[in-house]
């Protein structure tokens, strides 16, 4: 597939999302509803499990390991480096534990992440004496140049949302992780705006570390998350959640021996999320069947459809215009109605979006239409 354009395609797409018959969605920024064929491979872990109890546990991890090669794919990874968490957060904490921190280090990061790429790294000052300094934006921008002059001989690791769940800003993620890789500095990203949405390459990138959960922009179940760890940083990742499953011999349960897997499956401490990972490998098939660069060709035509038509309307737009400065994320507000009063508007009409600070996110995917686009337009109010 890589012609969203093609009328019997889309129709295909749309019908594997039965919230199409009730909704126009427009939150995979927030969560998303799942599709059917991820739903069916979830339904079919479900029914081995409640007829058979564990003895297809052999084909549970089978699938885990599908799954891993589609995630690898996915990130142009190799499978060594893909781990499976429960989300975003414990993926940014693995990090954020694992270096060997020392007094007067510092994290440099941006002052409008995400939580779960925050408190990990504040959490630091009070066990090891860690500076977090936070970048502000510039024009609804993050500049590269103002996180470049935040680093000095004692930063340890830049770490940024490759789209800012705010604002829609995408980073110039790639200009960063050289700079990183040019001082030896670990580089973390917090993908889970990106993922599934937009082209994201670690390896030309530089990325040493990546998370993100499943339930937005992959059309996952949440509690499925993918973790990747660069090959060439595993050993000086300090692993802080060894658990049974973390050593090369897990089934030998009375046979104690801490040597650790020589793979990013350290980092899995303990039993799969099965359910999880049935649906995890279900929805990103179905992304690689359709292919990221025609699902980012297909949002910034959309998005930038909507831009024109709110800035249209008299709404002011947040999200920067340029292609390269955005994904799938458009936010917006204005000076006579408050979110609130915009999203119950569009709610009404079963549009569904959500409000971000001191607006109003809307976060089509690849089965949303021009003709929804436009109904949401004619829905809001002229300012």
């Amino acid at each position: 597939m890589n012609n969203l354009t093609d009328s019997k395609l889309r129709q295909r797409l749309r019908d594997e999302f039965p919230v199409t018959e009730t909704y126009i969605y427009m939150n995979h920024a927030g969560v998303a509803p799942l599709s059917r064929r991820v739903q069916a491979a979830m339904a079919d872990f479900l029914e081995d499990a409640t007829v058979n109890g564990a003895v297809n546990a052999k084909l549970w991890e089978a699938e885990a390991e599908i799954c891993r090669g589609a995630a690898a794919q996915l990130l142009n990874a190799n499978t060594t480096e893909i781990a499976f968490m429960k989300n975003t957060t414990q993926g940014i904490l693995v990090a954020a534990n694992g270096i060997d921190w020392q007094a007067g280090d510092n994290v440099v990061t941006t002052a409008v992440e995400f939580p779960a790429n925050v408190y990990p790294w504040w959490s630091l000052k009070e066990r090891y004496g860690v500076q977090t300094r936070m970048i502000p934006e510039r024009a609804g921008r993050i500049q590269v140049e103002d996180v470049a002059s935040a680093i000095d001989e004692r930063t340890r690791v830049v770490t940024i949302s490759h789209v800012e769940f705010a604002s829609g800003f995408r980073n110039d993620i790639q200009t960063l992780g050289e700079i990183c890789r040019e001082r030896d500095i670990w580089f973390v990203v917090d993908a889970i705006q990106s993922l599934g949405a937009i082209e994201v390459n670690v390896k030309s990138c530089n990325i040493d570390i990546l998370a993100a959960d499943g339930h937005k922009w992959l059309l996952a179940p949440e509690g499925a998350a993918i973790f990747y760890c660069a090959n060439e940083k595993r050993e000086r990742l300090i692993n802080t959640n060894v658990g049974w499953a973390s050593v090369v011999n897990p089934r030998h349960f009375l046979n104690y021996d801490l040597t650790q897997k020589p793979d990013a499956t350290r980092f899995e401490e303990g039993s799969y999320n099965s359910v999880g990972l049935y649906g995890l490998r279900a929805a990103i098939e179905l992304l690689l069947e359709i292919g990221i660069s025609t699902i980012e060709g297909h949002l910034l035509e959309l998005t930038g459809h909507l831009i024109a038509g709110l800035e249209a309307k008299g709404y002011r737009v947040i999200t920067p215009r340029a292609d390269s400065e955005r994904a799938g994320i458009v936010i917006f507000d204005s000076n006579r109605l408050t979110p609130t009063e915009i999203y119950n508007i569009l709610l009404a009409e079963n549009i569904v979006t959500a409000e971000r600070g001191t607006g109003v996110r809307v976060s089509p995917h690849f089965y949303n239409t021009t003709s929804e686009i436009e109904r949401l337009l004619e829905v809001l109010p002229d300012l």
